[in-house]
């Protein structure tokens, strides 16, 4: 019921509340983005919604234009305090985690939810995907999620898609509430920003 009637409504109305905030963010970090780095304002990403689903996650965009795609080991993405790809303005949107706020797009055309695990790289593989995998790919890609609000950048990948999955067999309205709330105090504190 929670999943299926109650979180898209709640998704609307929250993302619609939110919408001043990021067309105020827009105005401000749009041309210090331009003139810093000139190049798009967004960043566009393939990435994998609900049952596998491809859709175009938007963000602002943190790093140099043409910057090679670094990886972790584990295949996470690769991301330091002196990465050298990002830009002035880059470092200080990602540490505040404004560069996701153009997700809120994402949320009103029904690719995202405001909370669930974050979505991963597209893949033409998904029959190929294990079972924690596939568990969190049943329900729709969060701006932030169970892992971003208690564990960040802090854990592995593999550690991050278990939390996923448990995650979405224990997802209700109130655990929803507690990780928005967790979330922005992770924000404000910029606890566990870079993996160590």
């Amino acid at each position: 019921m929670y999943q299926t009637l109650t979180k898209p409504i709640f998704d609307i109305v929250l993302s619609l509340l939110a919408l001043p905030l990021l067309l105020g963010t827009l105005l401000i970090i749009a041309p210090v983005i331009f003139f810093t780095d000139k190049g798009p304002i967004f960043y566009n990403s393939n990435r994998m919604g609900k049952n596998g689903k491809r859709f175009t996650m938007l963000k602002f965009r943190s790093m140099q234009v043409n910057a090679p795609d670094l990886r972790n080991p584990d295949g996470s993405t690769y991301n330091s305090e002196n990465d050298q790809r990002t830009t002035t303005i880059g470092r200080f949107i990602r540490k505040t985690s404004i560069d996701e706020l153009p997700q809120l797009i994402n949320v009103l055309r029904g690719d995202m939810s405001l909370v669930g695990p974050r979505p991963i790289l597209y893949s033409d593989r998904y029959s190929t995907f294990n079972d924690t995998i596939k568990k969190r790919l049943t329900v729709k890609p969060g701006i932030t999620g169970y892992t971003q609000a208690y564990f960040r950048n802090s854990i592995c990948q593999e550690e991050k898609f278990k939390h996923d999955a448990w995650y979405v067999d224990n997802m209700s309205f109130r655990r929803d509430l507690q990780i928005i709330f967790k979330t922005f105090f992770v924000v404000l504190t910029r606890d566990k920003v870079y993996r160590v």
